[in-house]
């Protein structure tokens, strides 16, 4: 296990009600400057992927990428990180109808105004848009997943939805599978056409 996923296991268990001095000691012995929240594992792999595709180690670069299980968290994470715990640089991404939630959990958390990159619906959603139905179908026949979605797609409750919004409800379907899309999305997007809020992001860390 590396040291940054150290201090990340310390922090979540910081975060679930556990004892505070490990993450401190961790993020003392670390050249850790940046906490980047995000909602869960899958937009984890994503940021990480885009990341290893650019050169960047973010581990080495001081920037802590952390998936807080959930946007409700928001605030319980940003009190441990930003300047009343941490004292780290607070940014990451949160879905259009999160904002209002972060921003207030934001302010309950004494961390002040940050910068959050928004995604429209999800980050899923993003990449989607921005590959295009036919190359996600195309992604997902590569990974040996055809079968299952065409099986998905005969749903009743799919009949009649938007083709990206079909795939979008795919990843969900299956416990992992979100976050192996979130890789391998992101390895296909062509050079200089990562999703807009993505591609802020990184370039803000």
């Amino acid at each position: 296990m590396s040291d940054m996923e150290s201090l990340r296991e310390a922090v979540t268990a910081w975060a679930a009600g556990g004892p505070g001095d490990p993450a401190r000691e961790q993020a003392a012995r670390l050249p850790v400057r940046t906490a980047v929240l995000l909602e869960g594992a899958s937009d984890a792999a994503a940021v990480n992927a885009l990341a290893a595709a650019r050169g960047r180690d973010l581990a080495a670069e001081g920037v802590c990428v952390l998936p807080m299980g959930g946007a409700m968290n928001i605030a319980r994470f940003a009190r441990l990180l930003g300047p009343p715990g941490l004292g780290l640089a607070l940014t990451g991404l949160c879905d259009a109808a999160e904002r209002g939630h972060y921003t207030r959990g934001l302010e309950r958390a004494g961390a002040g105004r940050r910068e959050f990159f928004v995604c429209a619906a999800d980050l899923e959603d993003e990449l989607i848009r921005t590959l295009g139905v036919t190359r996600v179908t195309e992604l997902i026949r590569a990974e040996g997943d055809l079968r299952a979605l065409e099986t998905f797609l005969r749903q009743p409750a799919q009949q009649g939805r938007d083709p990206g919004q079909q795939l979008r409800r795919f990843l969900g379907t299956k416990k992992g599978r979100k976050i192996h899309y979130g890789r391998v999305l992101v390895e296909a997007l062509a050079p200089g056409r990562a999703p807009a809020p993505l591609d802020a992001l990184l370039a803000a860390v």
